[in-house]
C-alpha cells in the first residue's frame, strides 16, 4: 500500500499528524486529499484544510488482512499518529 503523510493545523494551535493508506496503484492526489477530509469531517475540533504541501506520498508498506480488507472496501485507512484527538 502507499503511505501519504499528512499534517494539518488544528485551530488550538496543535498540528495533527495522520498517514493515509491507499493501493499501491493510486495516483490521484486529489483523491487522497478527499480522503483526508472525510476522515477530519469526523473530528469533533476544528482544523485547517489539507494543503497539497502537507500531504506527499512517503513510501510503500505492508499492511495486515485485516487494514487491507477496509482499503478495499472504503478506498483509503487512517493511521492516526498525532494530536488526532
Amino acid at each position: 500500500m502507499s503511505v501519504w503523510d499528512t499534517y494539518v493545523a488544528r485551530e488550538d494551535g496543535k498540528s495533527m499528524h495522520f498517514d493515509i493508506l491507499v493501493p499501491s496503484t493510486m495516483e490521484d492526489k486529489d483523491r487522497v486529499i478527499k480522503y483526508g477530509r472525510k476522515f477530519l469531517s469526523h473530528k469533533p475540533f476544528p482544523t485547517a484544510d489539507i494543503s497539497s504541501k502537507k500531504c506527499k506520498f512517503c513510501h510503500m508498506e505492508q499492511v495486515s488482512e485485516a487494514i487491507a480488507d477496509i482499503i478495499i472496501k472504503e478506498g483509503y485507512y487512517i493511521v492516526e499518529m498525532e494530536n488526532c484527538e
